[in-house]
């Protein structure tokens, strides 16, 4: 059985320039959140792992993830999946090409799948952010929609696998941030400190209130 309310507390162990220690990074933090992980839940982070890699996505890995018992992995994923879609069609536009080649879709026709309207909350955001002046800038704006993206995803979930899978995919954008903007990547850290901070004073908040 996972030890969520140890591993959320031991999170924000890192340095206090909000860099990694020497010798640590997103693995370390992974090897940690991994060994107090039940066999299950460390099944479904192995699942969110995997969308973290290019290599790993297409229809096979979005079918299968659709239908997955976590809740977290179904939605973040039908996320992802509209976002790297309409990089797509963005890119066809401005290449001149038609706007649905190369659109991944998990959906299979021949057995009777309907695939869902492509129209999504974060649609609007997102076109404005891929119009952007710069690379560097677009780049910046898309990470905070799938930031603010998980945080709605991770509401009321304290001390469960929710909030490690959103831990971890909030880490992971800062990890390459670190690596492409080191002043980026510090701030997006300091964000996610006083994030699970807050998770605990919330907490607190409202057992108090309920005294």
């Amino acid at each position: 059985m996972s030890n969520f309310e140890y591993i959320i507390a031991s999170l924000p162990y890192l340095t206090m320039d909000y860099r990694y220690a020497e010798g640590q990074g997103f693995q370390t933090v992974l090897d940690e959140i991994r060994r107090d992980l039940s066999e299950k839940d460390n099944a479904a982070l192995d699942v969110l792992l995997d969308g973290f890699n290019a290599k790993k996505l297409g229809p096979e890995f979005y079918a299968a993830v659709f239908k997955s018992s976590e809740k977290f992995l179904r939605e973040y994923f039908r996320f992802d999946l509209m976002l790297r879609n309409a990089k797509v069609r963005y890119l066809n536009r401005e290449l001149g090409r038609p706007e649905e080649t190369d659109i991944v879709n998990p959906w299979n026709e021949e057995e009777g799948e309907e695939a869902p309207l492509w129209e999504f909350e974060e649609q609007r955001p997102i076109q404005l952010a891929l119009e952007g002046a710069s690379l560097l800038e677009r780049e910046k704006e898309l990470d905070n929609i799938c930031w603010e993206k998980v945080s709605s995803l991770e509401t009321f979930h304290y001390f469960d696998l929710t909030a490690v899978l959103a831990y971890v995919t909030k880490l992971h954008i800062v990890d390459r941030w670190l690596a492409l903007d080191e002043e980026k990547g510090r701030e997006l850290f300091h964000k996610l400190v006083r994030e699970v901070k807050s998770t605990f004073s919330g907490v607190n908040y409202q057992a108090n209130e309920e005294k």
